[in-house]
């Protein structure tokens, strides 16, 4: 039975991010997403670390364990921000992108990266403690394809955290929003003719109409992994009621963390 955004108590699993998750956090994530393209250094810095957070604390919670000695497969895992932060916090970082340009864009050295496609993990089956994918979903044209991936690959009692940004949302579009809401085609003819150049995100090739919908739907059915959590991942704890909300979540949730555990 679907009880809200929970499908177990939130004390057992989100009780640790939710006291992080505040308003001056989301303001000062918020802040930081300005240098995505210009300082990319900056803003990734801080998604590593609060992904971190978000990650250590949802494996506490539904596993009882910190990261420590923790194997975390980073499904998208880019050219490597991540690996430090990680790495810090005592886990085994293994990194998987399918583009080498990507691997190797911000000149960083990750010596566990693994060459590879979301819709085909190259892991065997069972072999993580966590599968994490953060923003990648909604770069991929079946991304509940590479969540069933990534349930494989996790191991029984593990989890598996798909976080992604929901097209209807204001971030949706990417570098092409505000735009989107006219059309994701629209948005991206309408941003080369503005600056000369492709978007990074083209829809229909790079970037997809995915919602929460979608996801939510997913994960209740899928026979792989049991749903434990579904919430706003940059939102204060006090918003998180708008998961319950069918239309509102799209628009206003922006981005939706999904928590499974692995049977």
């Amino acid at each position: 039975m679907w009880l809200g955004f929970f499908l177990v108590s939130p004390s057992s699993v989100t009780a640790a991010f939710a006291r992080r998750a505040t308003l001056s956090r989301s303001f000062s994530l918020l802040s930081d997403f300005k240098y995505e393209q210009t300082d990319p250094d900056v803003f990734y810095g801080a998604l590593a670390r609060d992904s971190v957070e978000l990650v250590g604390d949802l494996y506490l919670g539904a596993t009882g364990r910190s990261l420590d000695d923790v194997v975390v497969l980073d499904v998208g895992g880019g050219p490597g921000y991540f690996a430090d932060a990680f790495s810090g916090a005592g886990a085994r970082y293994v990194p998987v992108e399918p583009d080498p340009s990507e691997m190797h864009a911000a000149g960083l050295s990750v010596g566990s990266s693994v060459r590879g496609s979301g819709l085909a993990l190259p892991i065997r089956d069972g072999s993580v403690d966590v599968c994490f994918s953060s923003n990648v979903a909604e770069h991929v044209a079946r991304p509940w394809d590479m969540a069933e991936e990534m349930l494989r690959v996790t191991r029984p009692g593990g989890i598996a955290i798909l976080s992604y940004t929901l097209w209807w949302g204001p971030f949706g579009g990417h570098e092409t929003g505000p735009w989107h809401y006219l059309g994701g085609e629209y948005a991206a003819r309408r941003y080369r003719r503005i600056t000369g150049h492709e978007p990074k995100n083209r829809f229909g090739v790079s970037l997809f109409d995915v919602g929460a919908k979608d996801g939510l739907r997913w994960a209740r059915r899928t026979p792989n992994g049991e749903l434990l959590a579904a919430f706003p991942r940059y939102h204060p704890r006090w918003a998180w009621w708008m998961v319950r909300v069918p239309a509102l979540r799209e628009l206003l949730v922006s981005n939706l963390v999904l928590v499974l555990r692995k049977p």
